[in-house]
């Protein structure tokens, strides 16, 4: 069974294409699209459709319809670009909620191109008062360690973000970083920054013992802000450690539980989830249908989230920070972005 429905369009140029039609959409886990392709998304919604081009098989094309389309989940790590367009989106009926990574690694440099610290929490929290801070979900990600990035040291740094955010979000969500896992963040750790080397690169990384240490610490982070915001969680995001022991809990971060609590009068979304609103139930009646497996196949196995359809692209992100999987060099994506046209079908030149 396939996920979403297949659909004809007829693209600009009056070729008649076979496409699929998600009804949601990620903005996206393999770019930054609030940050450097607002206008490109914003333009690709009002003509109706994307096509996505594998990075890495350029002759690999596919369509995507935006004609079901009932929810967004942006990723970003500034979406200042974008907060212009919401009310376009508004306009058009559309949900969406944003996973806004706010981490602090200024001092090291691992994230060369995004605004300062100051700014972006600035950018958090207007985004948070134009939404609701239960649209607004703050992740550090990922946790990396150096000789003079410690355990403490990171505590430190959430917790002076934290304390800043906690009043415009109801959930901080983190992952320990994967560095081993790809190659080519390993040569650009190597390459980009002198305290890594090809012997010491693995030591970014946490071991079980130094993961729980991190649990102990957050988990007291945690305490301290329920007594300003009672409804703030802490979630690890695809990690197979059980945290839960520290109030811990395995993030979702496209959630099927937090899109019903969002969006409960959509009644598509609520369909796909086989949610029946309470209005339509038998007095005294709060049971669902039987839920369906919604878990996202194509990602690990670890990771918790629903079905979406992913409509970034690799190489077309120029954070450039030196732990991303999405880019395989910074001269990959100049060239990309310089032959990038805000109004045409894809993220990449064909």
């Amino acid at each position: 069974m396939k996920p979403w429905k297949e659909v004809e369009l007829i693209t600009e140029n009056g070729e008649m294409k076979s496409a699929v039609a998600p009804l949601i959409i990620s903005a996206s886990r393999s770019t930054d699209i609030p940050a450097f392709h607002s206008e490109w998304m914003v333009n690709r919604i009002a003509k109706g459709y994307i096509c996505r081009i594998n990075p890495y098989n350029r002759s690999n094309l596919q369509y995507i319809s935006f004609q079901n389309m009932r929810l967004i989940v942006f990723w970003t790590k500034n979406p200042e670009p974008m907060i212009e367009h919401l009310t376009s989106l508004d306009q058009s009926g559309l949900n969406y909620y944003f996973q806004f990574t706010l981490n602090n690694y200024e001092k090291e440099g691992f994230e060369p191109n995004l605004p300062s610290l100051k700014r972006r929490l600035k950018t958090f929290i207007r985004l948070s008062e134009l939404m609701g801070r239960e649209k607004v979900i703050w992740r550090f990600d990922p946790l990396l360690l150096a000789d003079h990035l410690t355990i403490r040291e990171l505590l430190n740094r959430i917790s002076e973000i934290g304390n800043q955010l906690v009043n415009h979000t109801n959930k901080l969500v983190f992952s320990f970083a994967d560095i081993l896992r790809y190659r080519n963040v390993q040569h650009n750790l190597i390459r980009g920054i002198p305290i890594y080397n090809p012997s010491n690169v693995h030591q970014s990384e946490f071991t079980f013992d130094q993961k729980i240490v991190f649990a102990e610490g957050i988990q007291k982070l945690l305490n301290y802000w329920n007594k300003v915001n009672p409804d703030f969680q802490i979630a690890t995001c695809a990690e197979d450690i059980d945290l839960e022991k520290y109030e811990i809990v395995h993030n979702k971060c496209i959630d099927d539980e937090l899109i019903a609590k969002l969006f409960p009068n959509d009644h598509r979304l609520m369909d796909f989830l086989c949610i029946i609103p309470k209005d339509q139930l038998p007095f005294g009646d709060e049971s669902h249908l039987k839920r369906p497996n919604l878990k996202d196949k194509g990602q690990r196995k670890a990771c918790g989230c629903i079905m979406s359809k992913d409509i970034g692209t690799y190489n077309t992100c120029n954070h450039l920070c030196v732990y991303c999987y999405a880019n395989s060099s910074s001269s990959a994506v100049k060239k990309n972005l310089t032959e990038l046209d805000s109004s045409s079908e894809s993220l990449l030149p064909y």
